[in-house]
């Protein structure tokens, strides 16, 4: 599915805004990721760093951070868990979450309460899809994927 161009995945659990996508792995843990909308506002992304594997990160608290050319700051956070680890792939080659923000994860957390829980906050399915492109269109939001 797309708005005004930018990729959206109605299984994934969105934070308000929209930078983040949150999926549920099969063991119960959860992979972090940047949204379409994310990685266009941000534009090249140049360096990520994730917190050490067995970090707890409170909820507010950033898992990792991701520079730009134009653009600095935190994954946000929205739940207490613990890094349980980072995708050495984009690590080694940030520009990865320009060019598949849905397939290269930042992160994967064990959420401190169940997943259903930790992602009570979170949008997802119809309703995010709505939220969406309510964005996309306020903001004039037009995604489009960097190459590396």
């Amino acid at each position: 599915m797309q708005c005004n161009g930018c990729e959206f995945r109605p299984e994934l659990y969105y934070d308000s805004e929209f930078q983040i996508w949150v999926r549920v792995e099969a063991d119960g843990a959860l992979a972090v990721g940047m949204t379409d909308i994310s990685q266009t506002i941000a534009g090249k992304i140049l360096h990520v760093r994730v917190r050490r594997p067995g970090t707890p990160r409170p909820a507010g608290r950033p898992v990792a951070t991701i520079e730009s050319g134009k653009w600095a700051g935190p994954v946000p956070n929205l739940f207490d868990c613990t890094i349980a680890s980072a995708n050495r792939e984009v690590l080694e080659a940030p520009a990865l979450l320009n060019r598949e923000p849905y397939d290269a994860w930042i992160a994967r957390v064990t959420p401190a309460a169940p997943p259903a829980e930790a992602l009570s906050r979170f949008l997802t399915g119809d309703a995010a899809w709505a939220a969406y492109c309510e964005r996309c269109r306020r903001d004039d939001i037009r995604c489009r994927r960097l190459d590396g």
